[in-house]
C-alpha cells in the first residue's frame, strides 16, 4: 500500500529546488501521472550526505513517458525502455525516468520484469529498506518497506527475506557490504539476518562476472568504513570466495595511517594490502589499475627510501607503497616520509641522451640505466656533474 508518511524532506533538499526537475515532475502530474524521486537521492537526502544522480519513478508506461515529456518539449532519449528507463533531458540536465515495475523471474545475475502502477510492487524488487524510499515533489516521502527509520539510524537492511534478496542477484552480497562500507554507522552493528542470508548463499558469487565484481569491490574499497566491512566479509566467507588468499589484517592499520596523514582512501592501494591469488583477472582490472596497482605491491616491500619510490610511483601510488609499507611494519609513520615522496615525484632525471654524445644505440642506453641507478642509489642527489665525473 501507499502510504504517505507525515515526515517530508527539508525544503532546501537539492531537487527539491532543482528548476528542471520540478518542470519535469509537473508535466507528469498535468498527465495524470506520479513522478516521484527515488532510491539514493531521497536516502541521501535524509541522511544529509551529498545527493549526485537524480532518479525519476513514475506509474507511467514508457511510451506514456516519452509522450508526456515529447509533448512538454522535453529532449527523450529511450536509453532502457526494455526495462522502463527512458532518459528525460530538461534544460539541459539528464534524468533517468523508470516505470514502476516487478519482477517476474530472476537467475542471480538479471531479472524479467513487468510494468507496474503501483508503488509497493517497484519498492519490493529493489535491495535494501533504505533504497526504497520516494518523495513527491513537494518532498512528502513514501516508506512503502519501512526505510525510513533505517535510513536515519544508518542501519543497511534487505528488504523482507535477505536470502530470497540474494539469489535474485547474487551481486546484492557485494552490495550490502559495499552501502554498510559507505553509509552504516559502525556503532548499529551488522543485520543478523542478511550475515545468515549471505552466508547461506555463498555458491552464488561464483556465477558473477569478474567486471561486476571487480567495480563493486573497488567502490566498497573507496568508502570510508571499508575495513569493517572487508573484515566481516572475511568472517562470512565472501572474501575467500572473490579473493582466494586474501587477508584483512592490513587493512585496518592502513586506513588509520590514512587518516592521520589526512590521505584520501585509493581503493588499490588498499586492494594491494589485501593480498589475494589471481587479483588482476579475478576482477578484471583495466591495464591502468594493473600498473598502479602492481607499483604499489613491489613498492611497499622494497628496500627503495621514500623519495625514490615517488619517483618511481609518481605521487599517489608513492604515498600509498609508502602507507602500506609502514603498515606492514607496525612502525610509526614519519611524517616527512610523505614530503619525501611528494618530492621523488617532482624529480627529473638530470641526465640526457645529448650528455653522452660519444655513445649511441645500445651502448647508450645501457650507460643511461646504469646512471640513473647511481642516481636512484644516492636518493635522487647526485648532480649531472656528478654522474659524469670520471
Amino acid at each position: 500500500m501507499d502510504r504517505p508518511i507525515a515526515p517530508r524532506l527539508e525544503p532546501n533538499t537539492a531537487f527539491l529546488t532543482d528548476t528542471a526537475a520540478q518542470e519535469l515532475c509537473a508535466a507528469f502530474a498535468e498527465a495524470g501521472f506520479r513522478a516521484l524521486f527515488v532510491g539514493g537521492c531521497v536516502r541521501n537526502a535524509i541522511m544529509c550526505v551529498p545527493i549526485s544522480d537524480i532518479d525519476i519513478a513514475t506509474d507511467a508506461t514508457p511510451d506514456q513517458t516519452i509522450k508526456i515529456c515529447t509533448d512538454a518539449g522535453f529532449r527523450c532519449v529511450p536509453t532502457g525502455i526494455d526495462h522502463g528507463t527512458v532518459t528525460v533531458v530538461v534544460q539541459g540536465h539528464p534524468f533517468e525516468v523508470t516505470t514502476f515495475r516487478k519482477d517476474v523471474a530472476t537467475d542471480g545475475r538479471r531479472a524479467v520484469v513487468a510494468f507496474s502502477r503501483h508503488m509497493g510492487d517497484d519498492a519490493r524488487r529493489r535491495d535494501f529498506t533504505m533504497n526504497a524510499l520516494y518523495a513527491d515533489a513537494h518532498g512528502v516521502i513514501f516508506d512503502p518497506v519501512d526505510g525510513l527509520n533505517d535510513a536515519r539510524a544508518r542501519y543497511v537492511r534487505f528488504i523482507d527475506d535477505a536470502g530470497q534478496r540474494i539469489r535474485e542477484d547474487y551481486l546484492r552480497t557485494l552490495r550490502y557490504f559495499r552501502f554498510s562500507a559507505q553509509y552504516a554507522d559502525p556503532a548499529a552493528g551488522w543485520d543478523a539476518e542478511a550475515l545468515a542470508g549471505i552466508a547461506e548463499n555463498l555458491d552464488g558469487l561464483e556465477t558473477l562476472s569478474a567486471e561486476r565484481v571487480g567495480s563493486e569491490l573497488l567502490k566498497l574499497l573507496s568508502a570510508p568504513y571499508a575495513s569493517p566491512a572487508v573484515s566481516v566479509m572475511h568472517q562470512t566467507g565472501v572474501l575467500s570466495r572473490l579473493l582466494p588468499g586474501a587477508d584483512p589484517t592490513f587493512l585496518g592499520p592502513l586506513v588509520h595511517l590514512e587518516d592521520l596523514t589526512g590521505t584520501d582512501p585509493d581503493p588499490l592501494v588498499r586492494l594491494a594490502a589485501l593480498g589475494g591469488q589471481d587479483v588482476e583477472a579475478r576482477l578484471r582490472l583495466s591495464r591502468r589499475d594493473q600498473r598502479h596497482l602492481e607499483s604499489v605491491r613491489t613498492l611497499s616491500v622494497s628496500s627503495n627510501s621514500a623519495v625514490v619510490i615517488g619517483y618511481l610511483a609518481a605521487k599517489d601510488a608513492g604515498r600509498g607503497a609508502v602507507l602500506l609499507k609502514a603498515a606492514y611494519s607496525g612502525n610509526v609513520l614519519d611524517p616527512n616520509l610523505l614530503r619525501q615522496v611528494d618530492k621523488g615525484a617532482e624529480a627529473v632525471f638530470p641526465l640526457l641522451a645529448r650528455d653522452l654524445p660519444h655513445l649511441s644505440g645500445p651502448e647508450l642506453g645501457a650507460e643511461l640505466k646504469r646512471l640513473k641507478q647511481l642516481w636512484l642509489d644516492s636518493d635522487l642527489m647526485k648532480s649531472k656533474e656528478e654522474l659524469l665525473a670520471p
